[in-house]
């Protein structure tokens, strides 16, 4: 179990430094969009593309690391009420599980199109012509990682670990 967690883990800061790439990309690529525009009267022609690209891949590629710091939003109405910890463990799985089955359907859904898009050579309709594969396919490996990280939070319930949400004792004593 621990080395699945680990491997998990270390998928999971890989995401979260891709997305971070892509912001800094996004921002640099920004900064040269203003100089071209302001010292030489020119231009990319591709900044709203990129960026909308960059924007949606860091956003996936960042939901591993997010879920795995707690850092998702969550609408927790009745999960920190129970205070039967089996019953809260059974109902957080109950939530995971439900999620997952969410984000399985859409995962398959994004597989189906970077496939198309793949096989038909599809490219965008801009100046750049970006292969679609490629910012979707991005959104499938972030989609991907989340995934992992849903079952790895899974198996940590399952094992008896603090759940999102619980104090562990070291963060309560400080």
């Amino acid at each position: 179990m621990r080395g699945f967690l680990s491997l998990v883990a270390l998928i999971t800061r890989a995401g979260a430094v891709m997305a971070a790439l892509v912001i800094a990309a996004m921002v640099g690529h920004i900064l040269l969009e203003i100089v071209l525009r302001a010292a030489f009267d020119r231009s990319t022609y591709v900044l709203d593309e990129f960026v909308g690209y960059g924007v949606a891949a860091s956003t996936f590629l960042g939901l591993g690391h997010a879920l795995e710091r707690g850092s998702l939003i969550r609408v927790n109405l009745l999960l920190p009420r129970v205070r039967h910890r089996k019953l809260r463990q059974g109902l957080e799985l109950l939530c995971v599980t439900a999620c997952f089955a969410v984000f399985a359907l859409v995962w398959w859904s994004f597989c189906k199109s970077v496939t198309r898009h793949w096989a038909r050579g599809s490219v965008s309709e801009t100046m750049a012509q970006v292969p679609l594969w490629v910012p979707e396919g991005l959104l499938l490996l972030g989609l991907s990682i989340f995934m992992l990280q849903l079952l790895a939070y899974a198996l940590r319930v399952v094992c008896g670990q603090p759940m999102l949400g619980e104090r562990v004792e070291s963060e309560t004593s400080e």
